[in-house]
């Protein structure tokens, strides 16, 4: 819900469809695809300006929120693996990711919106206590490892124990 309500809060400071802006903004500045979608709920309608809007979805649930692929969400997760910088263009504040990675005070284990952390390596404990998650709907993961210069896609990996298990061969891997 308070994804939504910032959604919302954002479609009233742009005063445009906030997919537009993101597309504006970062897709198209990282090299996007043009298959991801970002859809609001049926009934998500707002006027503005005299213009009928869609105020999206920031979850994926009953119909609204964003559709993107393996590809897409490598793209964004290597623009916060960069501090927001892509190709030498500050697209996002760093000072914006920093706050974003640090715990908020009623959840040590989560930062702004879709960012988990590995605060006390709880959950992930294969991985470096720095690294985040961005997950979605299903299990759609963006795994970001700055210790290790890394992003990995998960798409549907199992709950419990499959991510971790999942890390931790990838970083035994790439470190050889």
């Amino acid at each position: 819900m308070r994804v939504n309500v910032l959604a919302l809060a954002a479609l009233q400071v742009w005063r445009r469809p906030l997919p537009e802006v993101l597309r504006e903004q970062v897709m198209d500045p990282i090299g996007a695809s043009g298959r991801w979608r970002w859809h609001g709920y049926d009934n998500s309608w707002v006027e503005l300006d005299g213009q009928r809007m869609q105020s999206v979805s920031g979850g994926g649930h009953w119909g609204g929120g964003m559709f993107i692929d393996a590809w897409d969400l490598a793209r964004f997760g290597y623009l916060f693996l960069r501090q927001g910088e892509w190709d030498g263009r500050q697209l996002l504040s760093r000072d914006w990711i920093a706050k974003a990675r640090a715990p908020g005070p009623a959840n040590v284990e989560y930062g702004y919106c879709n960012w988990f952390l590995n605060t006390g390596r709880k959950a992930l404990p294969a991985a470096p206590e720095s690294s985040v998650t961005f997950r979605g709907n299903g299990q759609n993961i963006i795994y970001i490892d700055w210790e290790n210069d890394l992003v990995a896609v998960v798409r549907w990996i199992d709950n419990g124990p499959a991510l971790n298990e999942f890390i931790g061969r990838l970083l035994a891997a790439v470190r050889g």
